[in-house]
């Protein structure tokens, strides 16, 4: 070994946790290194992770240029279920591992956040707030404001996460469509969730709540054309990834009355993937619409549980055991010769 330190490295291209003492512990007690840094590019990554055999990724992109020019990493850890910020493609050509967190780290934190941003928006809660703050104490300040009872809410997907939402909204005496083109619509009755086709469920449901994972396929599902065709009163919940809705096409839809509210969040912009990011959204703008910081994955209990999954992960390829949350499937001995030169 030429380097000072012999130890195998795992780095931590990006957290915004206020520290890594949890990642500390399990990386140090394992007998590897732990180094962290606060990557916001690709470019910033690879310079960050030349001496890494394991990379911990919360918000920073590990794309095919990053996984070609680091030889020495073997796996790379998400912090959380999502991995489009990672080439999975390119990470198994490579012989790189992929691990995330099962849905269930978070799970209930999600569906709680989701319900409440429906609550909220469809109670008009901020409108309220606001209203009273600058003196104004009146009920019409939130007019129109519809029953619950009787209306329809929409889940776009019918994976774990919507199945608690759609088990939290039924006590609200909603009906629950949902739309899932990979579910047996049976698997969805057993739920007393009606499934519905896509067209239905955008051009029916009061509220639609978009729970489906970022692929090429689901970006901008909801344009101007999907927007338009929603209803009148409709209130849109996303609690997924941002670029899911398309913000420009949101805005005009609420400008011009295509729909009444909004609750976000996350942005298209992705916020938190940024350095130096700036609220000049113009969403930010309009009172009909709730956006929170892409934080409905957070709880004391939920962050400490992804961290520990991602350390954990990492060092157990790290020395040479299987992964429990594996997301790509590699052939035997591959990634070995992937090692310090």
């Amino acid at each position: 070994m030429t380097h000072t330190d012999s130890r195998e490295t795992i780095l931590i291209a990006d957290y915004d946790f206020g520290d890594v003492d949890i990642e500390r512990a399990i990386v140090e007690g394992a007998g590897l290194r732990l180094l962290a840094a606060q990557c916001k590019s690709e470019e910033e990554v690879i310079e960050a992770a030349r001496e890494a055999g394991g990379i911990l990724t919360q918000y920073a992109q590990v794309g095919s240029r990053a996984i070609a020019a680091l030889p020495r990493c073997r796996v790379i850890a998400r912090y959380g279920t999502g991995v489009d910020i990672v080439d999975v493609d390119a990470a198994t050509r490579h012989g790189i591992q992929v691990t995330n967190a099962p849905n269930d780290w978070c799970a209930e934190e999600v569906a709680d956040h989701a319900v409440t941003l429906w609550l909220a928006a469809a109670r008009k809660i901020c409108r309220y707030d606001r209203a009273t703050r600058r003196g104004e104490w009146h009920w019409k300040t939130g007019e129109p404001i519809h029953r619950l009872r009787g209306r329809v809410l929409g889940l776009l997907s019918f994976g774990a996460i919507a199945r608690l939402i759609a088990e939290r909204a039924q006590a609200f005496g909603v009906e629950v469509w949902a739309y899932d083109p990979f579910l047996d619509q049976s698997e969805i009755r057993e739920s007393g969730v009606r499934p519905v086709s896509f067209d239905d469920l955008v051009e029916g449901a009061d509220y639609v709540v978009v729970q489906t994972p970022l692929t090429p396929q689901t970006h901008h599902t909801f344009d101007r054309a999907t927007l338009r065709r929603m209803k009148p009163n409709a209130i849109l919940v996303n609690t997924a990834r941002g670029p899911i809705v398309e913000d420009a096409a949101l805005a005009q839809a609420l400008t011009e009355g295509w729909i009444v509210g909004a609750a976000l969040d996350d942005l298209e912009e992705e916020p938190a993937k940024q350095r130096g990011w700036r609220p000049v959204n113009p969403l930010f703008e309009l009172p009909d619409v709730i956006v929170t910081p892409h934080a409905a994955y957070y709880s004391v209990e939920s962050v400490r549980t992804v961290r520990t999954i991602a350390a954990e992960e990492a060092v157990r390829v790290l020395t040479g055991q299987p992964p429990r949350f594996p997301v790509n499937e590699l052939p035997p001995g591959a990634g070995i010769g992937r090692t310090r030169s």
